[in-house]
């Protein structure tokens, strides 16, 4: 029976990714801040890195389904043994490089080298990792950016954008990042590969924000602003808290389209995820995790 270590295990990545290794017959030991009762098959520690306790001195495999760069840090000195490390970074490595916000610049630096630490840390142990970068992660009412968009346009009873908030997104669903971790573990061409892991679909920032509305019952309305008016708008929500974490230099992203090729995945491990089609359920937390 083949034993993996789960990081972020009851985050929206990780909650799903244990019932797949579980219904495959693995041995699962999984990581979490909050006290879980075990299963067979599936024993839980708590704590959270660089300080947990309790961990097993050798698996087959290790998800990392949390942030990048404290896994990395901890992976680099830990001396635990394994053959196979499976860890999610993001495409903000890209996409927020050259950002003129210095903390998305700082995002993009920590990602990347956690990144190269991963790797290192793997070459020197006779391991092989892969990385894979999601895109927009949706569907578990877990994330900051869709699941935040639902529920303020519920409070609010409308949603506003700026005109011409057009720039192309590729949402993706958790489930299908847990689905991809899971084939990687299994597939031999995705050994040292870095992987996008883009949706099943390519559509609008503004189409996009209207499809959640359009799940929500009864559904706010789009309301799409002059420029002007609406970096003023903003700037009243940011002053009240209302808007935290969406800076000038997100709201200039709403214009420019963050697309990613999903064809090396596609290729080497059969990734095939689902076209964006959100309902309500998606922006609520699922049972179980958290």
């Amino acid at each position: 029976m083949r034993h993996a270590l789960v990081f972020g295990a009851t985050g929206q990545i990780g909650f799903p990714l244990l019932g797949m290794l579980q219904g495959d017959g693995w041995r699962v030991t999984a990581l979490s801040r909050s006290e879980h009762t075990d299963e067979p098959g599936l024993h839980w520690l708590r704590g959270e890195l660089p300080a947990a306790q309790g961990l097993p001195a050798r698996v087959d495999a290790i998800f990392s389904c949390g942030p990048l760069d404290g896994f990395a840090a901890w992976y680099a000195q830990a001396p635990i043994e394994c053959a196979r490390v499976i860890a999610f970074g993001s495409t903000s490595v890209e996409v927020k490089r050259g950002s003129a916000d210095a903390a998305e610049r700082d995002v993009a630096r920590r990602l990347r080298e956690g990144e190269e630490l991963v790797f290192a840390t793997a070459a020197k142990r006779s391991a092989t990792a892969t990385l894979l970068r999601p895109t927009l992660i949706y569907g578990a009412g877990r994330d900051a950016t869709l699941t935040r968009i639902a529920q303020l346009a519920r409070r609010w009873g409308r949603f506003p954008l700026p005109r011409g908030a057009n720039g192309l997104r590729q949402p993706v669903h958790a489930d299908d990042l847990a689905a991809a971790a899971f084939a990687c573990a299994n597939t031999p061409a995705t050994q040292g590969q870095t992987y996008a892991l883009p949706g099943g679909e390519t559509l609008t920032y503004r189409d996009m924000v209207a499809r959640v509305l359009a799940s929500l019952t009864p559904p706010p309305t789009l309301i799409e602003l002059p420029s002007p008016m609406f970096n003023a708008a903003l700037f009243v929500a940011q002053l009240t808290g209302r808007a935290t974490g969406l800076g000038e230099a997100a709201v200039r992203r709403m214009r420019s389209d963050l697309t990613f090729d999903i064809g090396p995945a596609q290729r080497d491990f059969g990734y095939a995820p689902r076209p964006f089609r959100p309902n309500a359920k998606m922006f609520q937390p699922r049972s179980g995790e958290g």
